[in-house]
């Protein structure tokens, strides 16, 4: 919802200023610059990219827009409990978190799975590093379209203008006069086109995408000591101990006995 507020902003006023100057919005509409620009950018990030890459672009911006990071006080509270529950019932008593329709998140079931079927402390801790090596990389990809594109933009939109601007003087000699300013400011829509998309869009998304995959990664991190921990018997108030070392703030400490259920925030 904040990236929509945003784009809202940035487009708004720059509309809103243009208007304030005696503009009108139909003067920044005409789809021969728009078709330049933008056209010319797909075509450049298909060239750039794999179309194996471009197919996913639609969960990218998914989550560029829709994705919560998750409290990672919450899921240390998890994990403190989840020890807690294994040091009273056994590991098999934590199997139920891997079970099909719990919210549990994925990459928290991966690892609970390993531990209860026994996996060795290396094992556990390869398989879930070659998961988050892919998961940053989807992220890095994501982010690196985008910049491309940002990259991309401005040049088209100067590509667009250029070309405007060599119809315009072509036809100088028999131009109607009073048409002229119309022609040339059409011309500069390109340009427009591509610094707005680019400063308002492109980049901006890939930025965001870099920050949520720096955030992912540190969640996967913590995810992932925690679970090593519990799998080597770590006492659950030494683990919450730990793992506030991941953030700033309080120390959750939960008893050994403690029967609190702490929640896990489902991945998106």
């Amino acid at each position: 919802m904040g990236a929509i507020i945003a784009l809202i902003i940035g487009f708004g006023s720059m509309i809103i200023g243009f208007m304030g100057e005696g503009g009108h919005v139909g003067a920044l509409i005409s789809w021969t610059p728009a078709m330049i620009v933008f056209g010319g950018t797909i075509g450049s990030v298909l060239l750039a990219f794999p179309l194996e890459y471009i197919k996913d672009i639609g969960k990218i911006i998914k989550v560029a827009f829709t994705r919560k990071s998750k409290n990672l006080t919450t899921i240390i509270a998890y994990f403190s409990t989840l020890a807690a529950k294994v040091k009273r019932e056994g590991i098999l008593s934590i199997e139920s978190e891997t079970a099909d329709g719990s919210e549990v998140d994925p990459f928290i079931k991966k690892g609970i799975q390993l531990i209860v079927d026994g996996e060795s402390y290396e094992m556990i801790r390869d398989t879930l590093e070659i998961e988050m090596d892919a998961i940053s990389e989807r992220h890095k990809t994501g982010a690196a379209i985008f910049n491309s594109a940002g990259g991309t933009a401005p040049t088209m939109g100067i590509v667009g203008t250029v070309l405007g601007l060599v119809h315009v003087l072509g036809g100088l000699a028999d131009a109607d006069m009073s048409q002229l300013g119309e022609s040339i400011s059409a011309a500069f829509l390109a340009t427009l086109y591509g610094l707005a998309s680019a400063n308002l869009v492109f980049l901006p998304i890939g930025t965001r995408l870099k920050k949520i995959a720096q955030k992912e990664e540190m969640e996967k991190e913590l995810i992932l000591e925690a679970i090593l921990m519990i799998q080597q018997g770590v006492r659950p108030n030494l683990i919450n101990e730990k793992l506030m070392g991941f953030i700033n703030g309080t120390a959750i400490v939960l008893d050994a006995s403690s029967t609190q259920e702490a929640k896990v925030v489902p991945e998106v």
